[in-house]
């Protein structure tokens, strides 16, 4: 069942559209991406979802409510972090998450919040003083703290080192767990490969592809390459005539072995027929990354709107 419905979106702030003439659906229960370099339309369009922009033309329902008409009523349903997400540095994290609670009808116990994602011992800090992953982790809290069935993360790992990001992953797989819908705003390729089951991609205000992970990526029509340092002298014909080779050379010591679809395990049984030994036999895949240049013409970098 769709808990969000776009239909038509467009959203001006001069010519051209900031977002122009987008739709899609998100389905209940599932981590939603929308990824896109900066300036794409993402926070836009999502602010437009949650209320806090009114779209110029088209159709929105969350959860079957107008953001517009119905914001109060939507605000109780709904959980967000915004892109760019302060709280004054001398509130302790308590008072942040009590403060919160007292705008919802119904909330969550803040005090359970504080245990389940990890911020117990911080209750009584300040907010400045909390390192970024803690900041983040009070972020999801504080979106959480309504009881939402839906809730929006936008850009919620930008500035957190390694360590931080994949952490703050695991949380966001948490939130579903629970049964909350998430919809992930995102311009890091690896974290919507790693946590969403279907994403937009949004380049230039528009949607160019709507499609899981591995669907956007399947999708690009380019050679994979697979290379190896043969352990033993062998022909070249042994691999040339395999299903999916498309070529075969040699750079060095090293052969390079173009393709396309599962050759690579072809290969490597022809090898093995062929009793040639081999070491490092990794295959270059394609990524996210190949699929917005094949979609694009371009790079993934800053959007010029």
């Amino acid at each position: 069942m769709a808990v969000i419905e776009v239909n038509g979106l467009i959203k001006r702030y001069g010519e051209p559209p900031v977002v122009n003439e987008v739709s899609f659906s998100v389905e209940q229960g599932e981590i939603f991406g929308i990824l896109g370099p900066n300036g794409a339309g993402k926070t836009t369009t999502v602010e437009c979802a949650e209320g806090l922009r009114r779209p110029d033309s088209g159709l929105i329902r969350v959860l079957g409510l107008d953001p517009v008409r119905d914001r109060r009523e939507l605000s109780h349903q709904v959980g967000v972090q915004l892109q760019e997400s302060l709280l004054p540095e001398n509130i302790k994290v308590w008072e942040g998450l009590d403060l919160y609670a007292s705008f919802y009808r119904a909330p969550k116990d803040w005090r359970a919040l504080l245990k389940e994602w990890g911020l117990a011992d911080k209750r009584d800090s300040r907010f400045g003083t909390l390192s970024g992953g803690q900041k983040q982790r009070l972020f999801i809290a504080l979106a959480l703290v309504g009881d939402p069935k839906v809730v929006f993360l936008d850009e919620l790992t930008t500035g957190l080192d390694p360590a931080a990001r994949r952490g703050t992953w695991e949380l966001i797989k948490r939130i579903r767990a629970t049964g909350v819908t998430v919809v992930l705003v995102s311009h890091y390729m690896d974290e919507v490969e790693e946590l969403c089951d279907r994403v937009a991609v949004f380049d230039r205000g528009r949607i160019v592809a709507l499609d899981t992970p591995a669907g956007l990526i399947s999708a690009v029509d380019a050679d994979q390459q697979l290379r190896f340092r043969p352990l033993a002298p062998f022909d070249d014909a042994v691999l040339t005539g395999v299903p999916g080779v498309v070529s075969v050379t040699r750079s060095g010591d090293r052969v390079i072995v173009a393709g396309r679809g599962d050759f690579a395990g072809a290969v490597t049984s022809a090898l093995a027929r062929d009793r040639v030994p081999v070491a490092e036999l990794p295959v270059e895949q394609h990524t996210l990354d190949d699929a917005f240049v094949a979609l694009t013409g371009r790079a993934f970098g800053t959007e010029e709107i």
